[in-house]
């Protein structure tokens, strides 16, 4: 039995290319897809928690995270998305759009320009709005 990957009210949908690329062949229901993806996302937690610290405000460390939380899931995590969707940026600029991100959050950092809470929000925000991901950029 497939599991029915058709979005719901809010997702993003997903092309076939995209729906393709679910790895685990064992799930038969969205509830399971949701807890496998769960799990997926607390051991790119524990793996965060063991790291030193890097460079987050990179492109390589937007990548990496993706892959970690959803690598075992999907193919295509740690990937940029090749097609536009129901939110974000032009697919062909979501590179560019994420290096101005990364570049405007050092600068509130080390400018002291919004309280660090605030800092998290906005960048969290305009994260999604970017939408780099085919999936999961709300929880990355």
């Amino acid at each position: 039995m497939a599991i029915d990957l058709d979005e719901q009210d809010g997702q993003t949908p997903l092309d076939p290319d995209e729906k393709s690329g679910l790895i685990p062949a064992h799930l038969t229901t969205k509830a399971e897809l949701n807890d496998w993806e769960q799990e997926n996302i607390l051991q790119a937690v524990r793996w965060l928690k063991r790291g030193r610290a890097a460079e987050v405000l990179s492109e390589g460390f937007c990548r990496t995270l993706h892959k970690q939380m959803l690598g075992k899931t999907w193919s295509w995590a740690g990937t940029f998305r090749r097609s536009d969707k129901n939110i974000g940026c032009d697919w062909r600029q979501v590179g560019l759009r994420l290096d101005q991100l990364f570049g405007n959050t050092r600068w509130w950092i080390e400018n002291a320009t919004f309280p660090v809470d605030e800092i998290a929000a906005r960048f969290h925000h305009q994260l999604v709005s970017i939408h780099p991901f085919p999936n999961g950029n709300g929880r990355h």
